[in-house]
């Protein structure tokens, strides 16, 4: 499986944002150009360790570091896509471009962190207004 299958690769989340308080979880999203070789991937990914999350007809969420216990030492989301639907991109950059709104992102996600700590997708909702927001002003303007 090589460029004609996966044709983009990127690190989103909070850790791809420099000088903000992020979760030891690394984000990363794999982009792939035809509808089929979402499984594919998928599939190759599961026979290497990683577990599906969520899957969806154009989206699958894997993740490796969960544990019985808890956290491993390492832990890591991917978001397997298809070409173009990569929001988190325009989100990612917008933030890095705009230290004041990652300090303003950050802050939110300090005050949710313990209210949602043992419930990812509030925690992951209580964020949406605010990450939509900016993505629709990374899209609209030309930064």
């Amino acid at each position: 499986m090589g460029a004609d299958v996966i044709k983009r690769i990127e690190h989103i989340g909070s850790t791809a944002i420099p000088n903000i308080w992020a979760k030891n979880i690394v984000d990363i999203l794999l982009e792939v150009g035809r509808i089929e070789d979402l499984a594919r991937v998928r599939d190759l990914l599961v026979k290497n360790g990683w577990l599906v999350m969520s899957e969806s007809p154009n989206r699958i969420s894997l993740n490796k570091g969960y544990t019985e216990q808890g956290f491993d030492e390492k832990v890591f989301h991917l978001h397997l896509r298809m070409t173009g639907d990569h929001d988190e991109i325009y989100f990612r950059d917008y933030l890095c471009q705009h230290p004041d709104i990652a300090q303003a992102y950050q802050e939110l996600k300090l005050s949710l962190w313990k209210q949602f700590e043992h419930n990812r997708d509030a925690y992951t909702d209580a964020k949406t207004d605010f990450i939509n927001h900016y993505v629709s002003e990374a899209k609209s303007s030309n930064f």
